[in-house]
């Protein structure tokens, strides 16, 4: 799993080790992020289970501090209910413009010859991209 920049560029890495995408892997991401940013940056993230990870965050209080300062979207929204798309959708948000998260895509295409053939991961599965203004 990785975190990337506005302009595609990866900032972390993480090796997932367990099967499946468990939000651990993505909140150690995010923490490692808020620790290298001034307080008064806002976070745009994108991230394909948004819905879920901003609950988890409000429900169990996770970043609570960086709560605040941050804004999350979702970027492959439609295939989602109804609701996350009201609510998540990049393109209802102010600052993300035209941002879809492609650039994800093609880390993953660069990488993909590191996955072992056994393993089963997905691009929409496996990238968190960050836009920070």
């Amino acid at each position: 799993m990785a975190i990337l920049c506005q302009h595609d560029y990866p900032l972390w890495v993480v090796n997932m080790t367990t099967p499946g995408e468990a939000q651990h892997y993505t909140l150690t991401l995010l923490a490692k992020l808020f620790k290298h940013l001034p307080p008064n940056v806002l976070v745009q993230i994108l991230y394909n289970i948004t819905c879920q990870l901003h609950c988890s965050c409000i429900k169990w209080s996770f970043l609570k501090p960086y709560m605040s300062w941050s804004y999350f979207a979702i970027f492959h929204v439609f295939g989602h209910q109804w609701l996350c798309q009201v609510i998540y959708h990049p393109q209802k948000a102010i600052g993300f413009d035209l941002s879809d998260g492609v650039g994800t895509k093609r880390l993953w295409h660069s990488i993909s010859h590191l996955i072992a053939y056994g393993q089963v991961m997905g691009m929409s599965f496996t990238f968190l991209g960050v836009m920070c203004n």
